[in-house]
C-alpha cells in the first residue's frame, strides 16, 4: 500500500500544526496534541492524523536539525586530519541541541517513532561511527574511550551549557564550546 500524496490544505495543516510544536518545544512547552490544534486552528482529528504522539510531532519539528546534522558529518568524514574532523563535528554538534530543542529531545530517546527519524538518526549515527573509527584509528583517543561513551558526554555538553548562566544564545553556544573543549581534552591521548 502506498501513501498517497497529500491534499494542498492538508499539507497546510500539517505545516500548521509543525509551526505550532516548533514554537512549543522552543518555549519549553510540554506538547499537548489536543492544545496544538487549538492553536492551530484544526480540529484534533487532523492533528492525531498527522503525529498520533507528541513524540512524533517533535521528530517532525528536529528534521531540518537532524538533516543538518547529517551534513555536517558527512563534510567531516571527508576531512583529511581526523581529530580536526571529530572536533569539529561535535562543536556543530553541541551548536545544534542548544539552538534546537527538540533535537535534544530527538537524539534521547531510545527509539523514534517515525520511520524517517529512525533512518535519519541511523544515517547520522553510521556517520559519527565513521569519525569515531578514524580517530581512534589514528590513535588520538585515550584509552578506554568508547563509542558508546559519546552520546551521554555529548548530551551532557549541551545540558551543562543550558544550565550556564547566559544570557544570550552566543554566550551559551560559547558556554557549550568551551565545556566541550573541556571533554575533548580529556578524551584525548596526550
Amino acid at each position: 500500500m502506498t501513501d498517497s500524496p497529500l491534499r494542498k490544505d492538508a499539507v497546510r495543516n500539517r505545516q500548521r500544526i509543525i509551526e505550532i510544536g516548533r514554537q512549543l518545544v522552543a518555549d519549553g512547552t510540554p506538547i499537548q496534541l489536543n492544545e496544538v490544534a487549538r492553536a492551530a486552528g484544526v480540529g484534533v482529528a487532523t492533528v492525531y492524523r498527522h503525529f498520533p504522539t507528541p513524540q512524533a510531532l517533535i521528530e517532525a519539528v528536529s528534521v531540518d536539525g537532524l538533516e543538518t546534522l547529517i551534513q555536517a558529518a558527512e563534510r567531516a568524514v571527508q576531512q583529511d586530519d581526523p581529530w580536526a574532523a571529530f572536533r569539529d563535528f561535535l562543536v556543530r554538534f553541541v551548536d545544534a541541541q542548544l539552538l534546537d530543542a527538540a533535537l535534544s529531545s530527538v537524539l534521547s530517546t531510545p527509539t523514534a517513532t517515525l520511520p524517517g527519524t529512525a533512518h535519519r538518526l541511523d544515517e547520522l549515527s553510521s556517520l559519527f561511527d565513521k569519525l569515531f573509527v578514524r580517530v581512534r584509528a589514528a590513535g588520538l583517543l585515550a584509552p578506554g574511550i568508547t563509542l558508546a561513551d559519546m552520546t551521554p558526554l555529548m548530551c551532557g555538553v549541551a545540558f551543562s551549557a543550558r544550565m550556564h548562566p547566559a544570557t544570550d544564545t552566543e554566550q551559551q553556544a560559547a558556554a557549550g564550546r568551551h565545556y566541550l573543549d573541556v571533554v575533548l581534552n580529556g578524551i584525548r591521548t596526550r
